[in-house]
């Protein structure tokens, strides 16, 4: 732009340069042709002629340069015009893209924020739950060693294995079915009694068990001690499998067999795993080993004993209740029959008053059909009376 301004400038000093020349030339010859011959006059004038014509169009020239100048400058407003206004959409969007940009991007800072922050919260509330447990696992620990202080003193050991026992016995079993530490004919007690019907009578179980023992097993290190600790092991279980038999099972009071409480699954396990010799004498001498587990599912069993034999006890009521019920049932049976010949009877009776109102409309219609002035023709298309059924 700037250098059609420069060019125009220059054509326009060019332009007057030129339009001075030929003043200066007119003027020239002016003088001359006072000087001059006539002959020349002519010509001169022609000259002159040719360089007005030569001045107007450089006249026109300019004034169409000047023309186009504006034109120029027009066409360079439009441009920056339009330019400006190209520069102030693009602003805009550019600051749109941007708003929205800075916007979506508070938006996600400020949703990883609050997850942030719900992620921190989480995991707070994970470590306290780790904490609990961890404070729960040292209280157990500290339980643990109170419970192993309890089981290596004979007499708390076997207040806990009652406690064990008794919590099952109550749980599965009403109160008439059992008792505790029930005296017996011999002056033995017993730690449980159930109490069952003959057959089988009353089962006495005992929940006092050699822990010492199988301590000693568990924390033999070496083959010698664990040699010595089976055998003392085992011995003493056939001890107590001896001592129960001959305490809990007395003829014609209580059944042919007693139990035998383990307080501890690991213990059966061991027993049935490893010593099958001492389970086979404990089944000779009528003595069933049992753990938590086999001895609620024996509970059960037992329950549904009393609930067969509490059956037997009640099946000479309930037949007398049959046999009333079937009575009533007869009963019932007769008044229903009755209930239909009557409901025969009335249908019957209903079917002949329909009979009857047939006749009686029809009669009706027919005499509705006669006109009153034939009283002949009325006495030959009478009809005899008919009696109503």
């Amino acid at each position: 732009m700037d250098f059609l301004q420069n060019t125009d400038l220059v054509i326009s000093l060019l332009v007057g340069v030129v339009v001075l020349c030929l003043i200066v030339v007119v003027f020239t010859l002016k003088q001359s042709r006072n000087n001059a011959a006539p002959v020349e006059d002519a010509h001169t004038e022609a000259l002159t002629q040719q360089l007005l014509e030569l001045g107007r169009s450089h006249g026109e020239l300019a004034g169409r340069l000047s023309q186009m100048s504006d034109l120029q400058n027009r066409a360079q407003q439009t441009v920056n015009e339009r330019l400006q206004s190209q520069e102030r959409a693009i602003t805009k969007t550019l600051d749109e893209r941007l708003s929205g940009l800075t916007h979506r991007m508070g938006e996600g800072l400020l949703e990883q924020t609050k997850s942030t922050a719900k992620h921190m919260s989480n995991l707070a509330e994970r470590l306290a739950v780790i904490d609990t447990a961890q404070k729960n696992i040292m209280d157990l620990s500290e339980q643990m060693m109170g419970l192993q202080d309890i089981l290596s003193n004979k007499q708390t050991r076997g207040a806990f294995g009652e406690v064990q026992l008794e919590m099952l016995v109550t749980n599965a079993l009403p109160p008439s079915a059992y008792s505790f530490q029930e005296t017996l004919s011999n002056t033995k007690r017993v730690d449980c009694l159930l109490k069952l019907p003959n057959p089988p009578g009353s089962i006495c179980i005992d929940s006092k068990f050699p822990l010492e023992s199988y301590v000693a097993l568990q924390e033999a290190d070496n083959e010698q001690d664990k040699t010595v600790a089976v055998r003392t092991f085992k011995a003493d279980v056939l001890k107590h499998i001896k001592d129960i038999s001959e305490k809990y099972i007395i003829a014609g009071e209580t059944a042919e067999s007693a139990l035998m409480f383990l307080p501890a699954e690991a213990i059966y396990a061991e027993l049935h795993a490893n010593f099958t010799d001492v389970v086979e004498k404990s089944y000779k001498a009528k003595v069933w080993i049992v753990s938590p587990t086999t001895l609620m599912a024996t509970l059960n069993t037992v329950r549904a004993v009393l609930k067969d034999a509490r059956m037997r006890e009640e099946a000479g009521r309930i037949q007398k209740e049959v046999m009333t019920l079937l009575e009533d049932v007869g009963r019932l049976d007769d008044r229903v029959a009755g209930l239909e010949r009557h409901f025969n009877q009335s249908v019957e009776d209903i079917r002949k008053i329909r009979i009857s109102t047939d006749k009686v409309t029809k009669r009706g219609e027919r005499i509705e059909e006669i006109q009153l002035g034939d009283e002949s023709l009325v006495e030959e298309l009478a009809p005899p009376p008919e009696r109503l059924e």
